[in-house]
C-alpha cells in the first residue's frame, strides 16, 4: 500500500504509477493527503477503482499554489501522459475560449481552439466561469451572438439584450465602442475599464441624463463582479525552466519545473552534496544532456559564460531571468514550496511544534489519544503514534474501556492513559517526546493525574475540537497559536488520524454487536 502519510495537506495533482514507472492515473485534490488517503481507506470500491489500486506501485505528486492552479495541471498532465484509468479525461480538450470574430459588427461566441481570424481570450480554467464571462459580457456590452444578421430583430433584441445591428439602429462606430470596452474587460482589465467608466456615470448624472447614468452603473456592477470571477490560463509563447534550491546540512535540494507555454507540466527532483559553484555546474551539467527552453527563471543570477553556454546549446538567444514580483516569481516560491513539503516537510513540522510548546528538542515520537462511543456505548480508545512527523501505524493501539460506565470520557482518558503508561513503566520501554489527548482541560487534568500517580514525566497536551485550541499543564487558558499555523495543523493532523482510528474500533464492536 502507498505510504499516503508523506503527501501534503496542500491542493495539487496526484500521479500513480505501476511496476514499470509509467503513470496509469492522474487526479487533482483540494487536500492532496485526504484525498490519496480516501483510496485505500474505503471498504466497497468500484471495479474500476479495485483494478487501478492493484496496479499501484508507486506515487508522486506536485503541489500547486490553489485548487485553480491543480484543474489546470491535471489537465496538462493527463494529455501528456494519456494514463491508463484516466479513461474520461483522455480525449478531454483544452479549455475553451472567448472569441470575438473579424467582421463589421463582430459576433461574440465560444471557440474549442484559437484557431482562424478573430481575437480570441482564454483559455478559461472553469467552463462554468467561461459561460458566465461570456453572459455577462454579450449582456452588459449587447454584443451579438447570431451566426449571421438577421433581418428581423430576434429575442434578445426585444429583451434589451442585443444592440440589434439588424435594426439598424446602431451604426459601426457606436457598435465598436461596445467591442473596446467587451475587449478591454476579457483581457483582464475589467476594474481600469470600470473606473473609467464611473467618470462617465457622474458626468451624465450631473447633465441630468439618469437613464444613460442608470445603464452605466448596471455595466459598471457586472464589470466589477466580472473581474474578481475571470479565471484565464496565462499564455506566454515559449517554454521555461522555473529552477530552485535549498541547502541543508551538506547537501542541496533542487527542483525544475517545465513550464509549457505558461502552463506547469512536470517537475524533477535532484540531490546532491554541496560545493563551492555547484549551482552553475549544475546548470551546465544539466543542459548538457537537456535542450535550454527559450527562457530560464532561476533564483539567483549566473555568470555571463552560463548564459552564452544555455545559448549555444539552444542555438538561439536563451532568457535567463531572476524575478522580484509577477507570475514568474510566484512560480519559483511553487517550487520552493515543493521543495519545503517533499524533503523537509516532517522536520518542520516537529520544529514547529517544538517552538509553540517550548520543547527542549523537537517532538521526534508523539502518542495521541482519543475517545469515541455512541451514546456511551461500545465505548473505546485509540492511540496513534507519529515518528519523525509520521504515522507509525505498527505502533497504534486501540482500548475497549473496562472501568467506565456510561458517559464519561474524563474517565475513559485516565484509563488507557494510564494502561499505557503502567506497561511502558513495567516493560522499561522508552517514553514517547509528547503525548497529546483529544479535548480541552478535563481530559488534560485527567491524563496528567494518571501520569502523576504513575510517577512518569512526559510533556503533555489537549487540543479541543471546535476551536482547535491547545491546552497546556498549569495554564488556565489555551497557548496563543492560531489554528492555521503549522504547529496547530500538525497537532490536528495527529488528533485527526486518532480519531480516525477510534471511530473505526467503535464502528466494527458495534457491527459485531448487531450480527450477534
Amino acid at each position: 500500500m502507498i505510504d499516503y502519510s508523506v503527501f501534503p495537506e496542500a491542493p495539487g495533482c496526484y500521479l500513480y504509477r505501476d511496476a514499470r514507472g509509467e503513470v496509469i492515473y492522474v487526479g487533482k485534490a483540494k487536500n492532496l493527503k485526504k484525498r490519496v488517503s480516501s483510496y485505500f481507506r474505503k471498504q466497497e470500491r468500484d471495479p474500476k477503482t479495485s483494478r487501478l489500486i492493484a496496479a499501484i506501485a508507486a506515487a508522486d505528486y506536485i503541489v500547486t499554489g490553489s485548487e485553480t492552479e491543480a484543474l489546470i495541471l491535471e489537465n496538462t498532465l493527463i494529455k501528456r501522459h494519456q494514463p491508463k484509468y484516466n479513461i474520461d479525461l483522455k480525449d478531454s480538450k483544452n479549455y475553451a475560449y472567448i472569441h470575438l470574430t473579424a467582421e463589421p459588427y463582430p459576433r461574440i461566441g465560444i471557440a474549442r481552439r484559437a484557431r482562424g481570424a478573430g481575437e480570441f481570450f482564454g483559455p478559461f480554467v472553469s467552463a462554468k466561469e467561461r459561460d458566465y464571462v461570456l453572459s455577462v459580457v454579450k449582456k452588459s456590452f449587447g454584443l451579438r451572438s447570431c451566426r449571421k444578421i438577421p433581418k428581423r430583430p430576434c429575442l434578445r433584441s426585444h429583451l434589451g439584450t442585443c444592440s440589434a445591428p439588424c435594426t439598424g439602429e446602431i451604426d459601426e462606430a457606436a457598435y465598436a465602442e461596445r467591442v473596446r470596452r467587451a475587449r478591454t474587460v476579457l483581457r483582464g482589465q475589467a476594474k481600469e475599464l470600470a473606473g473609467a467608466l464611473r467618470g462617465e456615470m457622474e458626468e451624465h448624472a450631473r447633465n441630468l441624463r439618469f437613464e444613460k447614468a442608470l445603464e452605466l452603473r448596471d455595466e459598471i456592477a457586472a464589470i466589477e463582479h466580472l473581474a474578481d470571477r475571470q479565471q484565464m490560463v496565462r499564455r506566454p509563447e515559449h517554454n521555461e525552466d522555473i529552477i530552485a534550491y535549498q541547502v541543508n546540512g551538506e547537501n542541496v535540494y533542487l527542483m525544475i519545473f517545465s513550464v509549457v507555454k505558461g502552463t506547469l507540466t512536470d517537475k524533477q527532483e535532484f540531490v546532491f552534496e554541496v560545493s563551492e559553484g555547484f549551482f552553475e555546474e549544475f546548470l551546465v551539467q544539466y543542459y548538457g544532456e537537456h535542450e535550454p527552453p527559450k527562457e530560464v527563471v532561476l533564483l539567483e543570477e549566473v555568470g555571463e559564460a552560463v548564459a552564452d553556454y544555455l545559448a549555444e546549446r539552444r542555438g538561439s538567444k536563451v532568457a535567463v531571468t531572476v524575478p522580484r514580483r509577477g507570475d514568474k516569481k510566484k512560480l519559483l516560491d511553487l517550487a520552493v514550496k515543493n521543495i519545503e513539503l517533499t524533503f523537509f516537510g516532517d522536520r518542520m513540522k516537529t520544529e514547529a511544534l517544538q517552538l509553540a510548546l517550548h520543547l527542549p528538542e523537537p517532538p521526534d515520537v508523539i502518542e495521541c489519544f482519543d475517545i469515541s462511543h455512541l451514546s456511551g456505548t461500545a465505548m473505546v480508545g485509540s492511540m496513534v503514534m507519529f515518528r519523525g512527523g509520521k504515522p507509525d501505524m505498527r505502533n497504534y493501539r486501540r482500548f475497549r474501556i473496562r472501568s467506565v460506565e456510561g458517559i464519561d470520557d474524563f474517565a475513559a482518558i485516565a484509563e488507557v492513559v494510564g494502561r499505557r503508561y503502567r506497561r511502558l513503566k513495567e516493560e522499561g520501554g522508552p517514553y514517547p517526546d509528547l503525548v497529546i489527548v483529544d479535548g480541552g482541560k478535563g481530559q488534560l487534568a485527567a491524563a496528567m493525574g494518571t501520569l502523576k500517580r504513575l510517577d512518569v514525566q512526559i510533556p503533555i497536551i489537549a487540543i479541543a475540537k471546535r476551536e482547535e485550541e491547545i491546552y497546556v499543564p498549569g495554564f488556565p487558558h489555551p497557548i496563543p497559536v492560531g489554528r492555521d499555523e503549522k504547529a496547530s495543523l500538525f497537532v490536528q493532523e495527529i488528533r485527526n488520524e486518532a480519531h480516525r482510528f477510534a471511530i473505526t474500533y467503535n464502528r466494527l464492536l458495534r457491527g459485531k454487536a448487531m450480527t450477534e
